[in-house]
Order: C-alpha cells, then sequence, then structure tokens
C-alpha cells in the first residue's frame, strides 16, 4: 500500500484533510516551497547537519542519533519569531521510551526569514492553517535529525517505535541520505491499520502528517556498504495549538 502524492498546496492539502498525511516528492515539494520564501542558503543549511552533537538520552544506550532543537511561536496573521531556548518535552503517553523528563538539546545554529528553515516555516503556517483555521497562534518545534547506520549499530528513525507526537500536525522533510538502506516510513489509523508506506530517498521528500489522527513510524536504517559513513538527515516541524 502507497501514500497519495501531491503536487500543489491545494492538492496536498485535500490529501492531508481527507486520508490525515500525504507523501510529496521532492521536485514537487521544492516547487510548493517556493512561493513562500527564497531556498539560496539550501546547501548551507544542509551543511549544518555535520555540525548536530549526539543525543544523550537515548533509552537503548545507542550513540546513533544526533540532534538540535528549536522553537518558535506563530499567531496565525503575525510573523514568525525564535522563542528562548528551551527543553523538549513529550509526555509518557506520547513517548514511552523517552517521554517524562525535559531533554535539552543543543539550538539549532542560525535562523532568519530570509533562510530555508524561515520559508519552509512559512510553507508550514499556510498549509496547517489551511487545515485548522480555528487555531489563532502555534507552538512549533523544530528538530534537526542526523541517524547513523553502522555494521554494529543499526541506525533507529523512530526508536520509540510506531507514535504520535502529541501535537497537531507534523512535517518531516528529507535533507540527505547515504549509504542506507530500508528506513521505510509507515502509516497507521488510531485502529493499528495501515494507510500508507513510503521511503523519503530524495532531498525535499517529504511526508505531512494529521498527528490528532494516525500514527507514524520508520525501519532501523542499514548501511550498504560497511565501511563508508551511512546516514539519514532529516528535518522534523511539529506545530502545536499554543494556549498561552
Amino acid at each position: 500500500m502507497s501514500s497519495p502524492t501531491s503536487s500543489t498546496f491545494e492538492s496536498l492539502q485535500a490529501a492531508v484533510d481527507s486520508r490525515g498525511f500525504a507523501f510529496v516528492e521532492g521536485a514537487a515539494m521544492h516547487a510548493v516551497l517556493e512561493p513562500f520564501g527564497p531556498l539560496a542558503d539550501w546547501k548551507a543549511f544542509a551543511d549544518s547537519w555535520n555540525r548536530l552533537e549526539i543525543d544523550t538520552y537515548m533509552a537503548d544506550g545507542g550513540r546513533y542519533r544526533s540532534r538540535r532543537h528549536a522553537t518558535f511561536a506563530a499567531p496565525a496573521s503575525g510573523p514568525l519569531a525564535r522563542k528562548p531556548h528551551q527543553p523538549h518535552y513529550q509526555s509518557l503517553d506520547y513517548n514511552p521510551l523517552h517521554g517524562g523528563i525535559e531533554r535539552w538539546f543543543e539550538p539549532i545554529e542560525q535562523f532568519d526569514a530570509g533562510s530555508s528553515l524561515g520559508t519552509i516555516l512559512e510553507w508550514c503556517k499556510a498549509m496547517f492553517g489551511s487545515l485548522a483555521p480555528r487555531i489563532q497562534s502555534w507552538h512549533i518545534e523544530v528538530h534537526q535529525f542526523r541517524i547513523e547506520a553502522r555494521s554494529s549499530e543499526a541506525g533507529r528513525p523512530t526508536p520509540e517505535g510506531l507514535h504520535r507526537d502529541g501535537v497537531d500536525y507534523v512535517l518531516v522533510l528529507l535533507v540527505e541520505r547515504q549509504n542506507i538502506a530500508s528506513g521505510v516510513t509507515t502509516i497507521h489509523a488510531a485502529g493499528g491499520e495501515m494507510l500508507g508506506q513510503f521511503t523519503l530517498t530524495t532531498p525535499f521528500d517529504a511526508a505531512i502528517v494529521d498527528d490528532q489522527r494516525v500514527a507514524h513510524g520508520v525501519t532501523p536504517v542499514e548501511p550498504i556498504d560497511p565501511k563508508r559513513p551511512a546516514y539519514r538527515d532529516v528535518l522534523v516541524v511539529t506545530f502545536k495549538e499554543s494556549r498561552t
């Protein structure tokens, strides 16, 4: 079973509204982002994944995940604003493996309205705002993840397994994929039924998820050539209604 592929803002909105998720191929996602701002610094932004810090909170003792984190505020009718650095927190209901504690990660290095990240956040604001027009203010979390795969240790993009994030909407955008096999994303209904599956393989390949309606997970990644570096770089953006 596979997901629908959408190539315009309206078709993507309709897919998420009707099914709770959508997969967008990289070229189409790049095109749908362009009206929302520049992507000129994309190479520099992608290079910043080489400067992520090891996630020291891994309950399985793994050293395969590196990350950075930032939070933003976005009123429905106003500009984005970066918040003071703060921890990432999930309840045990949503993350039984790593939830229930404040997790502090190094901050994302830079942000400005004319950056690739700014363009992506503006697109998310427009998309998720169109799906939930009643929401007047958003709390946004941005995560840079690198999952490394080694012959001695498979990389687990979602060590907590099939899950929801406890937010309203999620964007997962592939930044780079080098020398890895697998990493299949699966989408499931509340009752466990699989609704779709796909693999992010090309930069800008993206999954958009209505976190209130569906759960998602990603299978472990393994190196194709164990003698070469193997990793999966993704940007994860979550939007949640702000109640403050």
